[in-house]
């Protein structure tokens, strides 16, 4: 789990989507290696912390069915940038799995997008 040790959760909002106020922490131990002086948020860690917000939100355990149109558009330095916005548009499909889709951003910047399909276990 990541929640509260890569990243902790601030606020969440409520509305048409889900907005999310996530703090980075630019000290934990997966920047020792990707990348040492230069800290970048690894891709799978982002797309894990799209989950656990999920769940958090949801209050359900959850594993990832599919993950489409996953976009890395901006490098996330956490020493540079530790807050970012994450907003959630979650649903319920026919199947009953979750459907979510969500951006990483700060300001004008979009770090990251993913289109997800979830399911209880």
């Amino acid at each position: 789990m990541l929640l509260n040790s890569f990243f902790k959760i601030t606020d969440i909002q409520q509305g048409e989507k889900y907005t999310v106020s996530i703090e980075l922490n630019p000290h934990h131990e997966v920047y020792k290696g990707h990348f040492p002086g230069n800290p970048i948020a690894p891709g799978v860690c982002l797309t894990q912390m799209v989950k656990e917000t999920v769940e958090h939100i949801t209050k359900k355990n959850l594993t990832m069915v599919t993950g489409d149109n996953l976009k890395f558009m901006a490098i996330l330095n956490p020493e540079v940038t530790p807050n970012v916005v994450m907003t959630l548009a979650i649903k319920t499909k026919e199947d009953g799995n979750l459907q979510a889709d969500s951006n990483v951003t700060s300001g004008p910047t979009n770090f990251f997008s993913i289109k997800a399909s979830y399911r209880e276990i």
